[in-house]
């Protein structure tokens, strides 16, 4: 990934769309974003209402379990120009009834199904919506949230398969989604992002496991991700970093 911070400034996304907007680390990028870019327009989406933001930040519910809402709320973002910037920050781990798998004997159906509509198959769509809205005329960014358990390479210790499985397809898609989209569109540049372990609902169950200092707040997690984000090129197209920018193998 090539240090090109300068040149990344003086192309600063005016017109951005963050979809996962009311989650920990979703919260934080538009903070940052905000601060970082204090002219650029940022639409948000999320499930719930809006919160509390400056003018500049639009807030509009969506639907994520429908495909037309999904399309309307890429429609909004790109009323007025060409989105620059993409964030998906959507995700799930487990819930109130569905937990990482430790060993087979685990296994649902139930699970894989719930955890790939969320973590694979809503990304797909709401990049089949957002993609084709991205500016062509300059850089643009679509990022996804990742995990760095979606690396085959990486997998050491086995156990959460549905997890793992969901974002490891996710990992595929964005390789797709930037190898189709370089024919049309030189300059857009399509990544998944590992943000760390963030002190978050996603992580609460299992932050006691997390080693001393890597247990990251929303905050320095959403500032280290935008710090990558501001390095990419179209040449990391199609790749997965992490929080500290380094590159994590498929």
């Amino acid at each position: 990934m090539e240090q090109t911070t300068n040149s990344y400034k003086s192309m600063a996304p005016q017109n951005i769309a963050v979809i996962g907007s009311s989650g920990a680390i979703g919260r934080a990028l538009i903070q940052q974003l905000a601060a970082i870019h204090p002219d650029a327009i940022i639409y948000t989406f999320s499930r719930s209402d809006p919160r509390e933001y400056s003018q500049n930040i639009i807030h509009t519910k969506i639907k994520y379990e429908s495909e037309i809402s999904i399309e309307s709320a890429a429609m909004k973002a790109s009323e007025h120009s060409p989105l620059d910037m993409v964030i998906v920050a959507t995700g799930i781990l487990h819930d109130e009834v569905l937990m990482p798998e430790k060993s087979m004997k685990d296994l649902s159906a139930e699970k894989f199904i719930h955890l790939f509509s969320v973590n694979s198959v809503l990304p797909a769509i709401i990049a089949k919506h957002f993609v084709p809205k991205l500016n062509k005329k300059k850089r643009s960014v679509f990022a996804t949230l990742s995990a760095r358990v979606g690396s085959i390479s990486d997998n050491q210790i086995g156990g959460w398969y549905s997890y793992r499985a969901s974002k490891s397809a996710l990992n595929m898609i964005i390789k797709n989604v930037a190898i189709e989209t370089a024919r049309k569109n030189e300059q857009a540049i399509f990544v998944g992002l590992h943000p760390g372990t963030v002190a978050s609902y996603l992580s609460e169950p299992f932050q006691s496991n997390v080693p001393e200092g890597k247990l990251f707040t929303p905050e320095f997690s959403a500032k280290k991700l935008i710090e990558v984000l501001e390095k990419l090129t179209p040449r990391d197209s199609g790749k997965f970093f992490a929080w500290d920018g380094k590159e994590i193998q498929p």
